[in-house]
């Protein structure tokens, strides 16, 4: 049976002592009813994951020391949505959810022209990505941008050096399949998702000028937050 994980903002070691925080102490101590002499394990988001053994069951203070380290390479392919802001917040953290558990490394959130919502609660959204994460087991937490301008995208020097670059939009242009279009063997991807309504051509043509290639998803036409993740099933299953 596999132990309970938790989060830690901070790297440690093996024998380091920590206090965990009053939010975790009080699901291992009170909830898990863990004992002195128990382990849980931990990680730092980046790839560590820490056994560790409880050494003071305070229900709000919670003490243990690391007794092991292993650490998870990043992936080898790096890949990365760029999606539009929804008005419906709790659609929004839907796709964060799933993009996490499906093992997404960066997720940009785009301002366009559509995009109909621009309140964003960052920490909460960091929240979210870090409970997909300690549920599906992974010890890499994805990088969460603040939102970012469709145009000031293009000028992110990181972005432009992606080695495929796609959009996916809904015009009856020439488009390929992105399941054809996605290489495997690239080191890099990113794709861009628009907001309900879609990009606007402006934007679309934006895109194109700076080597996007344009990509269908399917026959059927999915909303935004569907399409997010859908994209990123077959960006890592390549």
């Amino acid at each position: 049976m596999s132990l309970p994980i938790f989060y830690i903002e901070s790297a440690a070691s093996v024998n380091d002592i920590l206090t965990l925080p009053e939010e975790a102490s009080k699901h291992i101590i009170q909830v898990l009813r863990k004992q002195v002499g128990e382990q849980v394990q931990l990680t730092d988001g980046k790839g560590n994951l820490l056994t560790a053994e409880i050494i003071n069951d305070h229900k709000k203070k919670c003490g243990v020391r690391i007794t092991q380290l292993q650490h998870t390479p990043a992936p080898e392919r790096s890949i990365t949505i760029a999606i539009s802001l929804l008005k419906n917040a709790s659609r929004f953290e839907w796709f964060l959810e799933k993009a996490t558990e499906i093992g997404i490394q960066t997720i940009i959130p785009l301002l366009c022209e559509r995009t109909e919502r621009e309140h964003f609660r960052y920490d909460r959204m960091v929240s979210i990505l870090t409970s997909a994460m300690l549920q599906s087991q992974q010890s890499w937490l994805p990088v969460l941008h603040q939102p970012v301008g469709y145009e000031q995208l293009f000028r992110q020097e990181e972005i432009m050096g992606t080695a495929q670059k796609f959009i996916a939009h809904c015009l009856e242009d020439d488009r390929l399949d992105l399941r054809q279009a996605v290489q495997g063997t690239q080191p890099s991807q990113i794709i861009l998702i628009g907001p309900e309504g879609d990009f606007t051509p402006d934007e679309i043509a934006l895109a194109l000028q700076h080597q996007f290639v344009p990509v269908t998803l399917g026959i059927n036409r999915l909303r935004t937050e569907t399409a997010g993740v859908v994209a990123a099933t077959l960006l890592k299953i390549v």
